[in-house]
């Protein structure tokens, strides 16, 4: 047992004494690709979103030096009929590059991989012929041992990510892989499957043409894998959660989080208001097909939505080509950033969204109105009287209500749904409001259908006071036109 050949199952034993969730599906997943010419699979994730214990899991599943069976006979794989066919039945070369790094302390880490790996393969195999070549090394411990590798590589793109400033090294580091996965007559003798993990996906310039063999699932398109790496929220922030039976921000303790507030402040036409939108609830249609792959180029709003996708900012609906904010936590992440960013229309949109809060929870109707109108303005007239539109508007123009709010849409209340309510968090005192946009309606009009429907009723357990809002405006007025009106009224508990 080593530490980069064969180095066991103790990183899957010390997961399962904890909160494990059951993902071993995904080793069904990779059994599958077993010796085929889908062989090569590579996962790009964020940070904290379970790369390294699937990578853990498979080492355990996969490593004959060891004995796994009790630690998946109560999981689903070993329902699976081809389990047993792969339990423990190989040598398992397995590289944690951001550990590598760091073990390398400054010095070429091929050298220091080639070096430490024919080492730890001697000391298993002592007859081992160790031969001019890396890779024909391997092929000769395959000789050997009668069986092939399956190489787990986890953060591969450390190395690419982390050397900006030293384009030797990875320039090595690329050739180093192109001799073990470009060549595809030597691959297939020394590998029966290899898996890599990422935080991006690789990139279309062919300047890492070296594994563009990989299949690749990512946060675009995590295809069959997508149920075995979540995309909506961030897994360390929900073990931390429960662990110290309280919320907060644990996302903040990643350096994509850092970098946040600078991606978002990127000078680009729309990007502003698209981030509002977001903020708000609102998704925004991207063009993913363009990005670069890189933490540095940009052309526009698109590929700053799709690094934001990649770093598990926003979340992707592949069928509506349309990005999202997944979770409370990271919406507090993009409204701590929205209000550092030194950009004019940002500070403008910020201002009058908390303006119009304001003047809500006060009973300024007028001033609620104008500012409603003028949102409802920016919409698509094509669209202006879309039910999803409306709801948009609402959306759009309390997109700040993060700090004190959190947000339900079509929220089941007594006889119907609620179309927005914001309820507030547990330490506000403000107070709840529930909203209702209507056209060739009054104000009063919309103030009523609350009232009948017992949209209240949602949110009468919260304790607090409760203000309806009613909104309306004449549909068949041409755009510029249109004049809101609103009424705002306290909801008394005995009604």
């Amino acid at each position: 047992m080593g530490n980069y050949v064969n180095p066991g199952n103790e990183g899957f034993t010390v997961i399962r004494n904890g909160t494990y969730v059951d993902k071993t599906g995904l080793i069904r997943l990779v059994n599958q690709t077993i010796d085929t010419p889908r062989r090569l699979t590579c996962i790009s994730r964020p940070r904290r979103f379970g790369k390294s214990f699937a990578a853990q899991m498979l080492c355990a599943y996969y490593d004959k030096t060891c004995d796994s069976a009790g630690l998946f006979e109560d999981l689903k794989i070993a329902g699976d009929g081809q389990y047993r066919d792969y339990l423990n039945r190989y040598d398992v070369i397995y590289l944690d590059m951001t550990g590598v790094i760091g073990e390398a302390s400054g010095m070429d880490i091929v050298p220091y991989i080639q070096r430490n790996v024919i080492r730890e393969l001697t000391e298993q195999y002592p007859q081992l012929r160790v031969v001019e070549g890396f890779a024909a090394t391997l092929a000769n411990a395959v000789a050997v041992t009668g069986n092939k590798f399956i190489m787990l590589i986890d953060e591969w793109d450390a190395p690419i990510r982390e050397a900006n400033d030293q384009p030797d090294l990875q320039r090595k580091y690329i050739e180093f892989l192109r001799t073990l996965f470009k060549n595809s007559a030597m691959t297939g003798k020394i590998f029966a499957a290899a898996y890599m993990t990422g935080i991006l996906p690789i990139k279309k310039d062919g300047s890492q043409s070296a594994i563009s063999d990989f299949k690749e699932y990512t946060m675009i398109k995590p295809r069959q894998f997508g149920a075995y790496f979540q995309s909506f929220y961030n897994p360390n922030s929900v073990i931390e959660a429960i662990r110290n039976d309280d919320f907060d921000s644990y996302w903040t303790q990643t350096s994509a989080a850092e970098s946040l507030m600078g991606y978002i402040s990127l000078d680009f036409d729309g990007l502003g208001r698209t981030i509002a939108d977001l903020i708000g609830g609102v998704g925004a249609k991207v063009d993913t097909n363009d990005f670069a792959n890189d933490l540095v180029t940009f052309r526009d709003r698109n590929d700053v939505l799709t690094l934001l996708i990649h770093l598990g900012y926003l979340t992707y609906d592949e069928t509506t080509q349309k990005v999202s904010i997944p979770n409370e936590e990271i919406r507090l992440e993009f409204t701590r950033a929205i209000r550092k960013v030194r950009r004019d229309d940002t500070i403008r949109r910020v201002r009058e969204s908390e303006q119009l809060i304001e003047d809500t929870v006060h009973g300024k109707e007028e001033a609620v109105a104008r500012q409603i109108e003028k949102i409802h303005e920016e919409e698509s007239p094509l669209y202006y009287n879309n039910e999803q539109a409306l709801r948009s508007v609402i959306k759009r123009a309390y997109f700040s209500y993060g700090d004190e709010y959190v947000m339900f849409e079509e929220l089941p209340a007594g006889s119907g749904y609620a179309d927005i309510v914001y309820l507030p968090k547990k330490d506000s005192m403000l107070p709840a409001l529930v909203i209702e946009l209507k056209w060739n309606q009054s104000a009063e009009g919309a103030i009523a259908q609350i009232r009948k429907r017992r949209y209240p009723e949602a949110v009468r357990g919260y304790g607090g006071d409760i203000l309806l809002v009613g909104i309306s405006y004449n549909k068949e007025a041409p755009a510029g036109e249109r004049k809101h009106q609103c009424r705002i009224e306290r909801y008394l508990t005995n009604e």
